[in-house]
């Protein structure tokens, strides 16, 4: 129950700043920013309509902390940064650690056409950010069909005898063996930046003057391949361009829209004029929160962490003084947002709600099937609580570089926060019982010493022998309680054959359609999947380190200036002599070593 009395909130500065309701074991419950801290945090307990979710929690405040700021833009980026350390249960919070992907122009004589995620070289030109790795890719593609631009490796590029099948089937013009002069390569080079840039206009109508030269001087070849440029050309602005002036090259759309009790967020990214793609968000918490409330979280907490564009437009009308003063800062340079628009503005945001509302329509759909799942696994294992479910699941190779996965799924979906991998060393190679015993140790002792969560499922991916193993490794902790059930694979490892194996032994099948069985597969195959990448990426490692520890006169200095020049063991093993030579502290005694030792 609330102590907040009218005394506090009388002594509150009419200041702007950053409150947060705190409960009484000490849990921050909500944070929020405020012009007028008085007039802000009172007028929770002077409204009469507030929302389900903020009557909850108001029900849970003990007394609410402040800090004053100096402006309102300061209180927004403090908010910003407590909502994503803090993670409170009534803030409306957004997901989205990943990096976005970046096309990348190198800077060598010959650049290079690439997809890119990290920090570039100053030489080397970005194109971005794209929504996602198949925007990428798929712009990679388009512009070989133009430019012929390379997509090798550098090694591959430096060890090249003769043309690969990109030349032949016209997507590369082969300058690894000389095929195109460099002037020539840096013209096309020029065209496919100037393309990216928004200069689709400019580059059509010089290329159609080069033509026309051409044709007059009755050089008809080449008026005949730059024809074609310009038809594949028009293709791709078909495909990726929108209509924009100069003033609207870079902008990100913006748009929210509700279905079926589902939120989502639709961002659209336009970029040189070009349409990138989209990308779709799903904010936790955001029941019973405005469309308006739902959009400025979004774009707090996206935008301080991504590149910003030079306008932003918005579907909802949203107070954007603060935010334009605070993005303004982030980007280096003047961020407008806008929501009143027209023309061809209006017909993005309207495409991006829609876009918004048939990802919210079809996470609706997911999330009753996933329901209905989850409900069928309660039944049948006469588990009314059944909420999480936790997978292990053991990969090596022969014993090499062990690796147990344990996946989580929790409400209705699986929930990769909570996801994690665990190094199993100490036991025989391909002791699989040994593995899954170590696996539960290393995962469940913690719970035990910090009263962590614990599934009120635990699947484990084998059968009768992991099962004991599991058995035995949770009695050891003192968690016989957790409910155990194993999933052996069937006859020649079809799927749908599966056998449920109790913790007493007893088994159980599903009939292939059973809906309680689906999730068990597909919290099993995620196991699977997560544990197949784990280890291989350290059985790669571990196979890279040796391989390159074992040559005499190479240690760690020079095992990384040779990983490093050519990308990676399979980069050292197709470098020749002379590529191996070049690398600063290897002789060429060395290099003829180091090649003779990887072939």
């Amino acid at each position: 129950m609330t102590t907040v009395t009218r005394d506090f909130l009388a002594s509150l500065p009419t200041l702007p700043g950053v409150y947060r309701m705190i409960d009484a074991a000490g849990a921050v419950l909500y944070v929020g920013k405020a012009k007028d801290l008085r007039k802000r945090v009172s007028s929770y307990f002077q409204k009469t309509d507030q929302s389900p979710r903020i009557r909850l929690m108001l029900k849970s405040v003990d007394h609410i902390d402040t800090t004053v700021t100096r402006t309102e833009a300061e209180a927004l980026l403090l908010e910003n940064n407590l909502i994503k350390g803090l993670k409170p249960r009534f803030n409306i919070l957004f997901r989205d650690d990943k990096s976005y992907p970046y096309l990348l122009l190198t800077g060598h004589r010959f650049p290079r056409l690439a997809y890119f995620r990290g920090t570039p070289k100053k030489r080397d030109q970005t194109f971005g950010p794209y929504p996602n790795a198949y925007a990428v890719r798929e712009s990679i593609q388009l512009l070989q069909k133009v430019f012929q631009l390379r997509t090798c490796e550098d090694t591959v590029f430096a060890n090249r005898s003769r043309p690969c099948l990109l030349y032949q089937i016209k997507r590369c013009t082969a300058p690894c063996v000389g095929h195109i002069t460099p002037d020539a390569y840096a013209r096309d080079v020029h065209e496919a930046a100037q393309l990216l840039h928004g200069e689709a206009s400019a580059l059509t109508e010089h290329i159609t003057g080069q033509m026309n030269t051409a044709a007059a001087t009755l050089d008809f070849e080449t008026a005949a391949f730059l024809r074609d440029r310009l038809r594949m050309l028009a293709a791709v602005r078909e495909k990726q361009f929108v209509d924009s002036t100069g003033s609207d090259a870079d902008a990100d759309v913006v748009a929210v829209a509700e279905a079926g009790g589902v939120i989502a967020v639709n961002l659209t990214m336009i970029r040189g004029g070009r349409h990138l793609g989209d990308r779709s968000f799903f904010p936790q918490h955001g029941e019973g929160a405005t469309a308006a409330e739902v959009l400025e979280a979004f774009i707090v907490q996206h935008y301080l962490d991504h590149p910003v564009p030079a306008r932003i437009l918005v579907s909802e009308a949203i107070e954007t003084g603060a935010l334009d003063t605070l993005l303004t800062g982030q980007a280096g340079k003047k961020v407008t947002l806008l929501h009143r628009v027209t023309g061809a503005r209006k017909v993005w945001v309207a495409m991006a709600q829609a876009n918004a509302r048939l990802s919210a329509e079809r996470r609706g759909a997911e999330r009753a099937n996933q329901s209905q799942r989850l409900a069928a696994l309660r039944e049948t294992l006469d588990l009314p609580a059944l909420n999480r479910i936790e997978c292990f699941d053991i990969s090596h190779t022969m014993g090499e570089a062990t690796v147990a996965s344990n996946v989580v799924y929790e409400g209705d979906d699986l929930k990769k926060s909570d996801y994690r991998r665990y190094n199993i060393s100490g036991i025989t190679p391909g002791d699989d019982y040994a593995a899954m015993h170590a696996a539960l140790i290393k995962r469940f002792h913690r719970s035990v010493e910090e009263n962590g969560a614990l599934p009120d499922l635990l699947l484990i991916d084998g059968g009768k022998g992991q099962i004991s193993s599991a058995v035995e490794a949770m009695n050891e902790l003192g968690l016989g309680q957790v409910f155990l059930l194993g999933v052996a694979k069937g006859e020649a490892r079809k799927p749908g054959l599966e056998t449920l194996i109790f913790a007493d032994g007893r088994e159980l099948h599903l009939a292939k359609d059973h809906p309680g069985f689906h999730l068990i597969q597909q919290v099993r195959d995620e196991a699977h999947r997560f544990a197949i990448t784990g280890h291989r990426a350290k059985r790669g490692k571990a196979r890279m380190q040796s391989t390159l520890e074992d040559i005499p006169g190479i240690g760690p200095r020079r095992r990384k200036q040779l990983l490093e020049r050519f990308g990676g063991l399979q980069g050292v093993r197709d470098a020749g002599v002379d590529a191996l030579a070049s690398v600063n502290g290897i002789s060429r005694e060395l290099a003829e070593t180091i090649y003779h030792a990887l072939h």
